[in-house]
């Protein structure tokens, strides 16, 4: 786990905010909803989902808080047929956090605590914030990223965009 001191400006002089990147707990599963549904752009689970999510795949996620306020977080799994591929489902930053690198400091937390040897994710061709968070990701460790078509639009029952399948390795 993670606790840095995080600066909008390398001149501030007031208190620095304290963030805390950490594996969420059952009690964190109300705050992952509310973050996923202020996102506004994440689609929305019950919240019966995310408190299942922090029971059983806790290990694999992270919640990010700033002053002891939730302010984001990342869900994934490990893959049952790869169990050195973690799969990440959701992230979500706060409105007020976004723009200072709060999702990277989670995602590269994330995989050196579960010491993935490869990540994957899906993200649609109009998310261009995941798009760029997961290729500067696959950047700074020198991972190769591949990208594919992997839940086309004609398989859900809903009008759902085509997911694009990034498969990042190896990581470093």
């Amino acid at each position: 786990m993670e606790t840095v001191q995080i600066t909008d400006h390398p001149h501030t002089s007031t208190l620095t905010p304290e963030l805390d990147i950490r594996v969420p707990t059952l009690d964190d599963g109300q705050h992952l909803w509310e973050l996923a549904r202020d996102s506004q752009v994440l689609d929305l689970n019950s919240s019966y989902s995310y408190l299942l999510w922090c029971r059983d795949f806790a290990e694999t996620s992270a919640i990010a808080t700033i002053d002891g306020e939730p302010a984001g977080f990342i869900t994934g799994y490990t893959r049952p047929e790869s169990p050195d591929t973690l799969m990440i489902w959701q992230v979500a930053v706060s409105e007020e956090h976004r723009g200072h690198g709060l999702a990277s400091r989670m995602l590269n937390s994330l995989a050196d605590w579960t010491n993935a040897k490869r990540l994957e994710t899906t993200i649609t061709q109009d998310n261009e914030a995941s798009q760029r968070l997961f290729a500067a990701f696959a950047a700074d460790r020198d991972a190769n990223c591949n990208r594919s078509p992997l839940f086309t639009g004609d398989l859900y029952p809903d009008s759902h965009d085509t997911e694009f399948l990034y498969e990042i390795a190896p990581l470093r």
